[in-house]
């Protein structure tokens, strides 16, 4: 009777535990949805089983019920850890945030050492060392030499204008005695022009030894050994008028600038250049700026600038008329070059030597430079012919020492 008590009480607490969880599965389908309501019922069951075991009398003289119970346990509680969870209902502040976050960036791979690939092997051939003679001639025959056409082109332009102003001054003055113009200057002499860009127009002027002497640069007022004055004689005995050039008389000293604002005014105004450029197949117009009377010349090939120098050959003396700036206007330059010239290459003609071929190198290197362009030209000749009086050596094989040995020359002046 008691035993039937029992389970009667048992069977009416199971359907009241049934009625609820039913009651809770009906909500939670409406609450969650099918998916949240299986979940939920899968968990419910779980839970039920567990206290029915707990509840429920077992054998206290049988082993295996207690193992059997405690196995179906673990079952249950993995059955619940096994269940996936349900989506959290999103809430309406979550609805305001992006849907999909920024992804992370993939973790970098571990980098594999590879080993790098196998380059052919080339034979390493020897350095070519060049030696200072070398690398000297390679730079003047690159950088410095004058390009052939140029240098046949322009003393060509330059000696037809020559000849042009040849018969102008002889038709037009041809009471003045002038002698042949004749060009002048490294381009033409072979002495390192490093562009065919400048030629001297030389006019000599013919003077009668009787009539003009020379006095020297010291005992002149500027006391400077480089000018020269050319002072007219016996003007009691031959008055003025005697000498075609006493137009040029200042003080009685002939001018080198009256004779140059003479030929300046020739040169601008009287000497047609457009007419000449045509026949010459160029451009030639006077430079009205310099104080030298210099001359432009423009070619499809070449562009040329030409200055013309009186000038006077006396007593072994060559006189430019090219005097200083300021208030002297009869002084004249003493010109050395056409001798340095002329012993430069007698000197090499001699013992076949390589002094004008260093002298190009030379004056190249001073030109192409504006802080040594002021030794370039008769201050290297110089320096060229005083080592040639102490050095016998200047065979082309030496051109190298002798180089390095002007250098040292010109670091000791």
């Amino acid at each position: 009777m008691a035993e039937f008590t029992r389970q009667r009480g048992k069977r009416q607490e199971d359907g009241g535990l049934g009625s609820v969880l039913d009651l809770l599965l009906a909500n939670a389908r409406l609450v969650l949805g099918v998916s949240g309501a299986a979940v939920l019922a899968i968990a419910t069951l779980a839970v039920k089983r567990l206290i029915d075991r707990a509840t429920s009398p077992r054998d206290e003289g049988d082993p295996k019920a207690e193992q059997k119970t405690l196995e179906e346990s673990w079952q249950d509680l993995a059955l619940i850890k096994a269940t996936p969870k349900p989506r959290k209902k999103q809430r309406r502040e979550d609805l305001s945030e992006p849907l999909l976050s920024p992804a992370r960036p993939p973790a970098p791979e571990p980098k594999v050492c590879s080993a790098p690939p196998e380059t052919p092997r080339v034979e390493s051939s020897p350095l070519c060392c060049l030696t200072l003679q070398e690398k000297l001639l390679s730079h003047y025959s690159s950088q410095l030499a004058v390009p052939e056409v140029q240098a046949s082109l322009a003393p060509q332009l330059a000696r037809s204008i020559c000849a042009q102003l040849q018969n102008f001054l002889r038709s037009k003055c041809p009471e003045l005695p002038f002698s042949s113009l004749f060009l002048s200057g490294p381009l033409l002499d072979g002495l390192g022009a490093l562009a065919a860009d400048h030629v001297n127009l030389m006019l000599p002027v013919v003077l009668d030894a009787a009539l003009w002497s020379l006095i020297p640069g010291e005992d002149t007022v500027v006391r400077n050994p480089q000018y020269w004055m050319i002072k007219r004689t016996d003007l009691e005995y031959f008055p003025r008028g005697r000498s075609p050039w006493d137009r040029f008389i200042v003080g009685r000293y002939l001018s080198s600038n009256a004779l140059n604002e003479t030929l300046r005014k020739m040169l601008v105004a009287s000497i047609n250049w457009p007419a000449i450029g045509s026949l010459l197949g160029c451009v030639i117009h006077p430079v009205m700026a310099s104080q030298e009377l210099k001359l432009e010349v423009k070619h499809d090939q070449v562009e040329l600038s030409i200055t013309l120098f009186p000038v006077v050959e006396m007593e072994d003396k060559v006189l430019l008329a090219a005097p200083p700036e300021g208030l002297v206007e009869n002084l004249w330059l003493e010109s050395f070059y056409r001798a340095e010239v002329s012993k430069v290459k007698e000197l090499d003609a001699g013992d076949s030597g390589a002094r004008q071929h260093c002298l190009r190198i030379l004056n190249g290197i001073c030109k192409s430079h504006p802080a040594l362009h002021k030794l370039s030209g008769s201050p290297l000749t110089h320096v060229v012919l005083h080592l040639s009086a102490t050095s016998s050596d200047w065979a082309e094989e030496s051109l190298a020492d002798r180089f390095q040995q002007v250098l040292e020359e010109l670091g000791h002046i």
